[in-house]
């Protein structure tokens, strides 16, 4: 006849409120963050200041991303050390490229 088939229990477990909580507050502090940007999209000039606060507050808000998202935050700190250092010179890298591109003449 009709045999029954096993279906598999669904347990519901209690929401982990400090799980919860550790969202809300990562989920404030980049809308803070954002918000900032967005105040300095429309309060400040065009300028050379705009555009480092804004590649700045840029940095802060991936940096964040990955240590809360990556899980990076809670590692051992040479695997932290190890993906930071790189991405400094990186950075330091760019900023020589574009500084040295500014000096060099225009071709006609």
């Amino acid at each position: 006849m009709a045999s029954h088939s096993q279906e598999p229990q669904v347990t519901v477990l209690p929401p982990d409120k400090a799980k919860i909580k550790k969202l809300w507050t990562v989920a404030g502090i980049l809308g803070a963050v954002t918000a900032l940007e967005f105040v300095i999209a429309f309060a400040l000039d065009a300028g050379v200041f705009k555009t480092a606060l804004f590649v700045g507050l840029t940095i802060v808000k991936a940096g964040y991303i990955v240590l809360e998202f990556m899980h990076l935050k809670y590692e051992v700190k040479v695997l932290f050390w190890s993906i930071l250092i790189p991405m400094i010179f990186v950075v330091w890298m760019l900023v020589a490229f574009v500084y040295e591109g500014m000096k060099m003449p225009v071709l006609p």
